[in-house]
């Protein structure tokens, strides 16, 4: 789309005028950089706020952009009250008091999706979901690649969604955050899921109900459903209106798991697709990945072959279910991206036997019994560690022994006494990292650096 039918549909849809509009970029990361670069190649008047006293990417902003108003050290009234539009970056809540203030005043609310949504032509598959978005993401990048589709991947992951934007680009792959998803209303993806849903970021959500409701604004439009049929709350966002893909690894559906024979297979309607077991990521819960990552390519026609070709030589993510080596015969795996419940959860219940999990950190008011069933079954022992450690313990009221641990290189000692040859030890903490890290990658490094240092 050019630049004039992409002004043109910004006017229709939110009523954004170069001319009149006068947009309130808050926020100034990854996402608010991304989104003043595109205003201002477009040519909209806009300002940018950040409540911090120097943002880490402010250098960045004034090298490109030296003569556009930046407010700094908290929201000034003066920009929010003249604002015409607001683009809110996702780390901000729409709760905070500002922001509010100028929606109540008829400030128009839009997102970078949005803008992205109102400037492509080629397809957009769309992907949220408690756990795995990250890897289904990325997942189907590479099989999008390997079908021949110039791709463009990013969103919540990696790259800002609009520094996506090129005219060369056939198909745009979005992971997206319900974060993103509640501020964004133009979205019409060709391809949809949510891939499951668990108790995660209820520090901004009110609660469960409003966290689905957020996350099922992704099928809005008319593109295809991608539905997980083994997650109730999922299942019931089915739209009888609307083309549905199912995907289950326990019962059948339009992809999904079966055996013939002694072998398990990924199959598609009754067309085995290939072995489980040349699928190159632990756990059950990545066969689920892979199936809706079949779903989503076949829904915009990538062939299902290629797609399969793509999927066994696929390594995985960084810190998800990644494999640190193995040392004295127990095996460690740094799943430091389990940041909440039901991500802890699927990698346990992808072990055949019992495993040594180190957990803790910030649980951002989740519901900590929600692990005891699952360590109860598939832990030999726990090392907690982190802020919240302490709630986790009396959540799992001592089902399986119990270690603490203060930093990250103490907790692998303990797990390293504890195991024995044959044990893997696993990484899934169940909660955040800022207590104790700078990100969760940090946290996976830290890991892996206190494994190798086991080594004689």
């Amino acid at each position: 789309m050019n630049s004039a039918a992409t002004i043109d549909t910004l006017a229709q849809r939110f009523g954004l005028d170069p001319l009149t509009s006068k947009v309130l970029v808050v926020g100034l990361g990854n996402t608010g950089l991304s989104v003043a670069r595109y205003l201002k190649k477009l040519g909209y008047t806009f300002a940018v706020t950040d409540s911090r006293d120097k943002p880490t990417l402010m250098d960045a902003f004034f090298q490109t952009m030296p003569d556009t108003p930046l407010f700094i050290g908290g929201f000034d009234e003066a920009a929010f009250k003249v604002a015409t539009h607001l683009v809110v970056s996702p780390g901000l809540a729409l709760s905070e008091k500002s922001i509010v203030k100028a929606l109540a005043s008829g400030a128009k609310l839009l997102s970078d999706i949005d803008l992205l949504a109102c400037s492509v032509t080629a397809p957009i598959i769309a992907i949220t979901g408690s756990n795995g978005k990250s890897t289904v993401t990325t997942m189907l990048g590479e099989m999008a690649k390997a079908c021949g589709k110039k791709v463009a991947v990013g969103g919540n992951l990696g790259t800002p969604a609009l520094d996506l934007l090129a005219s060369n680009v056939q198909l745009y792959v979005l992971e997206l955050s319900s974060f993103q998803l509640e501020r964004t209303f133009a979205l019409n993806a060709a391809a949809a899921t949510v891939l499951n849903l668990s108790a995660d970021h209820l520090d901004r959500h009110a609660d469960m109900a409003g966290y689905a409701h957020e996350k099922q604004t992704i099928f809005n439009g008319d593109g295809v459903q991608v539905i997980n049929a083994d997650d109730p709350a999922v299942a019931a966002m089915a739209r009888p209106d609307r083309q549905c893909l199912r995907f289950s690894i326990k019962t059948t559906a339009d992809f999904y798991l079966a055996k013939q024979g002694e072998t398990e297979y990924l199959m598609h309607a009754a067309q085995p697709l290939m072995p489980l077991a040349k699928l190159p990521l632990e756990g059950r819960h990545n066969a689920a990945n892979a199936l809706a990552a079949l779903a989503l390519g076949s829904a915009v026609g990538l062939d299902t072959a290629t797609m399969c070709q793509a999927l066994q030589t696929f390594k995985g993510l960084a810190h998800r279910m990644q494999k640190v080596g193995q040392i004295r015969g127990i095996h460690w795996v740094n799943d430091s991206k389990a940041t909440n419940i039901g991500a802890c959860v699927a990698a346990l219940q992808g072990y055949d036997r019992k495993v040594i999990l180190l957990a803790g950190g910030d649980a951002k008011g989740q519901d900590m019994t929600e692990l005891l069933p699952v360590v109860k079954e598939k832990a030999k022992g726990v090392v907690l560690m982190g802020k919240d450690a302490h709630l986790i313990k009396q959540a799992l009221q001592d089902c399986v022994p119990i270690y603490a641990a203060n930093t990250m290189a103490q907790a692998v000692q303990l797990a390293a006494s504890v195991a024995e040859a044959g044990d893997s030890v696993l990484l899934s903490p169940a909660c955040a990292s800022l207590d104790q890290y700078k990100s969760y990658q940090d946290r996976g490094e830290q890991f892996a650096q206190a494994v190798f240092a086991l080594l004689p």
